[in-house]
């Protein structure tokens, strides 16, 4: 390559600002890396890195405060939406944020998200569905498909025994206190830029509207799953995403609410 064509070559990508340039520790194949960026860029499209206030779960999500250079506070188990109401309330004026797992938003933080979701606190939640509890060794979750196999349903869940999965996004869609609500995936380039517009859209409901929005990010779990990675990317769109459908279920500002 000719030093002119090196000089007219320019960087189009680059690190966000709001994340810590350190070495991951998720699984291979875990899509929580790529997640984690979507969420950084929008932190760095508004530019509030240094009011930010970020909270943790508990699961695989727990460990945001390794990877944003942002303030991290820990939440109880399912407690996050409750823990982050409390933190707007005292400063109304800093965006907030939760960013948990099925195992705890839709199983023992469910009354958390939902009563979070009715008042309309002005919060951001990124949840991070990959059917499964992650850290703790692959037990059914409330979104785990029917006939998935966990260490808990080692023959496949049986809805007619366990129930149903939990279609969160659809759910908190119909509470009149959510303004925005959206289902994405980070299974291919195209479903990743979908998935940046709409956690940066959440995150600027609560910036501009001062009102609750939503995103649910369908994401793999390759090592409780025991498959390859790349198997596990191709299970997000044969099975999830069929009972899991990808779009956005209420924009409040565009319906001119």
């Amino acid at each position: 390559m000719s030093s002119e064509n090196v000089e007219a070559m320019k960087q189009v990508f680059s690190r966000p600002v709001s994340l810590n340039q350190v070495q991951t520790h998720f699984c291979p194949g875990c899509q929580h890396g790529v997640i984690h960026r979507l969420v950084a860029q929008a932190m760095d499209a508004f530019d509030i890195q240094g009011q930010t206030i970020g909270v943790a779960s508990v699961g695989c999500s727990v460990f945001l405060y390794g990877y944003f250079e942002i303030d991290v506070i820990e939440a109880p188990h399912g407690r996050a939406p409750a823990v982050a109401t409390g933190a707007k309330r005292v400063h109304p004026q800093r965006p907030v944020f939760t960013y948990q797992g099925d195992g705890d938003l839709a199983a023992i933080g469910t009354s958390e998200i939902i009563h979070c979701a009715n008042r309309g606190e002005p919060i951001t939640v990124i949840f991070v569905n990959n059917t499964t509890y992650g850290m703790t060794g692959g037990q059914m979750a409330p979104t785990t498909l029917p006939n998935q196999r966990t260490s808990t349903s080692p023959y496949g869940r049986d809805p007619g025994k366990d129930g149903y999965p939990i279609r969160m996004t659809e759910l908190l869609a119909g509470l009149e206190g959510t303004a925005y609500a959206a289902r994405v995936a980070v299974d291919t380039p195209q479903h990743v830029l979908q998935a940046g517009k709409a956690i940066k859209k959440a995150f600027q409901t609560q910036l501009q509207d001062n009102r609750f929005g939503f995103v649910e990010v369908l994401s793999t779990c390759p090592t409780n799953w025991g498959m390859k990675p790349v198997d596990a990317n191709a299970r997000v769109a044969e099975e999830m995403i069929p009972y899991f459908p990808l779009g956005v279920f209420k924009d409040a500002s565009a319906q001119g609410e």
